[in-house]
């Protein structure tokens, strides 16, 4: 295969392969064979501070995927790797031979480069970088030449003129796991009965709806710090961390699942009730920031507000009728909407009559539910 048709070829399998993570591995496969290497792995993470989070990590060989691989570099030797802080410092699409990342000192004594690479098949590899628009980081590590003799002028040559392909590659599976992911949650955030967070992998709060900020802000029970979920109490936050845990991916073990629990308030008996949800395939999308797990939060000691003026147009009622009507809805009392619009109870009893007689319902209970129902209602 000369150089200008294995590109061709390269290329056309790995626009299939950004719309179907299906036909990755055969596009590994075909890099393999083409570039006369024994293969390559994507790795997609963040850095914060001294922490490096990796959220995907993909080795394939020859269209296999080798988790044993992986699991044996991130479990035993990424965090004394010397490089990883080099690679977070090269240029976007730099490509680099893996000595050149250790210094001679360490190309002598590092255990990582004299025994975890070799033992890999990556010491006289190629690594390059992709910086994504979010924030995250692509690794393309590129395993030792399948040959002897070293890499050549032509291996190097159709490796680097694929380096902005594979980037591509990666962020459009990135944004089209994400926006699947998007699909399944965002129609949520616009519910004003339940607070709604989304989660990313790293249990970082993405987006909340107004009654989830609501339950924040107060933090009675449920607080964010630097943006992670906490419970006030310790022995929930216990409870609650192990939750959120198993509801987002990890690289290796279990899958996703998710979970409910109550947690417990300073202002006095209620408790908040959590439900946990998994979201998305975390292989498919090649570690985008997205929305990874779904909590719900619903507060018992909070009514609900009801819209009086939709409740209004929606059941042809007068803008006095559906004042009451809705106070009504959100469990008040004839007292409590006689203190909270001034009205006499006889006035208001008088106009919960008019109503029940245009809705034909026989009372209260059956009044709430419709108007409940139509407060559920999507907004023209």
């Amino acid at each position: 295969m000369n150089p200008q048709d294995a590109f061709e070829r390269i290329l056309a399998s790995l626009h299939e392969a950004a719309l179907d993570p299906a036909q990755w591995p055969a596009t590994s496969a075909l890099i393999d064979e083409a570039c006369g290497i024994a293969g390559s792995a994507l790795a997609v993470g963040e850095t914060s501070g001294d922490e490096a989070r990796v959220y995907y990590a993909g080795l394939y060989r020859r269209g296999e995927r080798r988790p044993d691989v992986e699991r044996e570099y991130f479990e035993v030797y990424h965090p004394h790797d010397e490089r990883v802080p080099r690679l977070r410092r090269l240029a976007d699409s730099q490509l680099v031979h893996v000595p050149d990342l250790y210094s001679e000192a360490e190309r002598k004594t590092s255990f990582v480069y004299n025994e975890g690479l070799r033992r890999l098949g990556t010491q006289n590899g190629l690594n390059a970088t992709f910086l994504a628009p979010d924030g995250l980081r692509i690794v393309w590590a590129i395993d030792d030449p399948a040959a002897p003799g070293g890499w050549q002028s032509d291996q190097i040559q159709l490796i680097q003129r694929l380096l902005p392909h594979i980037r591509h590659f990666v962020l459009v599976r990135q944004a089209l796991g994400a926006a699947a992911a998007g699909a399944m949650t965002e129609g949520l955030l616009d519910n004003r009965r339940l607070g709604v967070l989304h989660l990313d992998r790293s249990g970082r709060v993405l987006a909340a709806n107004d009654p989830a900020l609501a339950i924040l802000r107060r933090r009675d029970g449920l607080l964010d710090k630097d943006g992670a979920l906490h419970a006030w109490l310790p022995d929930d936050n216990e409870r609650l961390q192990k939750l959120l845990g198993r509801a987002l991916p990890a690289l290796w073990g279990e899958p996703p699942s998710g979970g409910s629990m109550t947690l417990r308030r300073r202002s006095g008996p209620a408790r908040l009730l959590l439900h946990v949800s998994p979201v998305g395939d975390a292989q498919a999308d090649f570690g985008a920031r997205r929305a990874a797990a779904l909590v719900l939060v619903l507060d018992p000691a909070v009514r609900p507000r009801i819209d009086p003026q939709w409740v209004a147009e929606a059941l042809d009622l007068t803008p006095s009728e559906g004042r009451v009507a809705a106070l009504l809805a959100e469990g008040r009392s004839v007292s409590e909407i006689a203190a909270a619009t001034g009205h006499r109870p006889g006035y208001l009893r008088q106009l919960l009559r008019r109503v029940y007689r245009k809705q034909a319902v026989s009372g209260q209970v059956a009044l709430a539910a419709r108007i409940r129902a139509v407060d559920a209602m999507p907004r023209p």
